[in-house]
């Protein structure tokens, strides 16, 4: 995988993160009390998350060759050029309305899991934009976020770091589903979506929307920034243009964005 896909900030937290995350699990590990709590600490998010995806994997539709195909051949598609041995299990959920979508891991065996509202996007021809979604999940499989993530635990739970590593690790994804999907606009478009809604993200004004970060500021603002584990969506559009119109800064030779996805 080119390197210059992984945002810089993402190998500069986790290295912080695990200089950090020893350092605590010595000091729980020499201390009296420390390594019961350890172990109750990974006890109870073990069964959180073992639950959490039973009931997924429970009431979840899983995308299969018979189960939405289309779906089901696109995501191979896309695991296998991105270069996963194994293509994770996808299931689709009803959401309530929340447009959204992530990856998880449990037991070895990962999981990228639908919002059914993300996927109704289809509906209106979107099928490219919800291919940069799906591409933006699988990214985090192959980086390994979700396993890092768990052995980084301290840092994870501790103010700004976990928080910092995140939304690194956000931008990364979002720069590899752009090239591994092969579709700019469409990528711009996924994330106009989940800022804007399914029916209204057309009629937004991309370069006032991306502006409007720029002429909104206080503490507030900065805070709720510092403490999000994603970055803002007018900051991660603004990066996918950057990919459009720089792309020699991520090792391209062409002005030109490729209009196929790598293979």
């Amino acid at each position: 995988m080119n390197k210059r896909l992984v945002h810089g900030n993402e190998t500069t937290y986790f290295v912080i993160s695990v200089i950090y995350s020893i350092f605590v699990y010595f000091i729980l590990l020499i201390s009296i009390i420390g390594i019961p709590y350890l172990l109750l600490i990974l006890l109870v998010s073990f069964i959180i998350n073992g639950l959490f995806i039973a009931n997924i994997r429970n009431n979840g539709v899983k995308v299969t060759e018979k189960q939405f195909p289309k779906i089901a051949h696109r995501t191979r598609e896309i695991a296998n050029n991105m270069g996963l041995i194994k293509v994770p299990d996808v299931f689709i959920i009803q959401s309530g309305g929340l447009l959204n979508a992530f990856a998880t891991k449990f037991f070895g065996r990962n999981f990228v899991v639908l919002y059914s509202d993300i996927v109704e996007i289809i509906e209106q021809g979107n099928d490219e934009e919800l291919e940069f979604i799906i591409a933006h999940e699988l990214a985090h499989v192959k980086r390994r976020h979700v396993t890092k993530n768990t052995l980084l635990l301290p840092a994870m739970y501790t103010p700004f770091l976990g928080k910092a590593y995140s939304r690194a690790c956000e931008y990364t994804c979002d720069r590899m589903a752009a090239i591994y999907t092969g579709n700019i606009n469409a990528s711009i478009n996924a994330l106009m979506i989940l800022a804007s809604g399914k029916y209204l993200y057309d009629q937004v004004n991309l370069e006032e929307y991306i502006s409007q970060q720029r002429m909104e500021g206080g503490f507030f603002i900065w805070l709720s920034h510092i403490t999000s584990t994603h970055p803002p969506l007018p900051h991660r559009i603004q990066k996918m243009k950057h990919i459009s119109d720089a792309p020699e800064f991520y090792g391209f030779s062409t002005n030109d964005f490729r209009k196929e996805p790598i293979a």
